[in-house]
């Protein structure tokens, strides 16, 4: 007799599709506030941010109520009867909240992987040319990107790669207050690559520099 196909064999592992969704993950620091704080006594600190002391609970939200702002819980206490009562401030939670959500976008954001970019160059470019791809360049490394120089040689221009190696290091010299050599200039075949690296020190080194020197050009003409 044929087995009906109505039931699944013994130990048939299908799993239907659609049916489980992992719930998502909530990130970021999650605080009792209000009606969720329920320890009494409490460690005060006012919207002005300054210290009240310990007062008790009903007395905290009562202040923050009368404030049009939330008892938020910043350091839970420990417990027992000998044991520090939790630390609450009077604030608007959901300013907090947003304020603290753009500081991790803005800290993903500056964690971003570095990228390899590239820049090709012949070796009779000209003055004009060669400036805009240093500062192509430039805000590639900026950016916190690496920049690899890649320069072709065809025919004869192959008897005149020690000059063109020569104009690779004057592009260090340019962007070496924003970079680091990674790899320097030198010859593949019928091709020279140099790799450039973001240096944060030397840039915010030169950009205080500057901002120095504009204080003191705005200096005498202030007022």
């Amino acid at each position: 007799m044929p087995i009906p196909l109505t039931r699944p064999f013994p130990g048939d592992c299908t799993i239907a599709r659609g049916r489980f969704r992992p719930q998502p993950k909530e990130t970021g620091k999650r605080l009792r506030i209000n009606d969720q704080i329920r320890i009494s006594p409490v460690r005060l600190i006012d919207e002005e941010q300054n210290p009240v002391g310990v007062v008790e609970l009903d007395d905290a939200k009562a202040r923050a109520t009368d404030a049009g702002l939330d008892l938020v819980e910043v350091s839970p206490g420990s417990p027992g009867a000998d044991g520090r009562p939790p630390v609450c401030k009077i604030m608007d939670y959901g300013k907090w909240k947003y304020a603290q959500q753009k500081k991790e976008q803005k800290a993903k954001a500056h964690a971003k992987k570095s990228e390899l970019k590239g820049m090709r160059l012949r070796p009779n470019i000209d003055t004009h040319d060669l400036e805009l791809k240093v500062k192509k360049a430039r805000e590639f490394l900026e950016d916190g990107d690496k920049v690899q120089f890649v320069m072709l040689f065809r025919g004869r221009q192959m008897a005149h790669k020690g000059l063109a190696l020569g104009q690779m290091r004057n592009i260090t010299e340019m962007l070496a207050d924003v970079s680091k050599i990674e790899q320097d200039p030198k010859m593949m075949g019928r091709r020279a690559t140099m790799l450039l690296a973001p240096d944060k020190g030397k840039k915010d080194a030169t950009d205080s520099k500057r901002e120095r020197e504009a204080a003191s050009d705005a200096g005498p003409n202030a007022g």
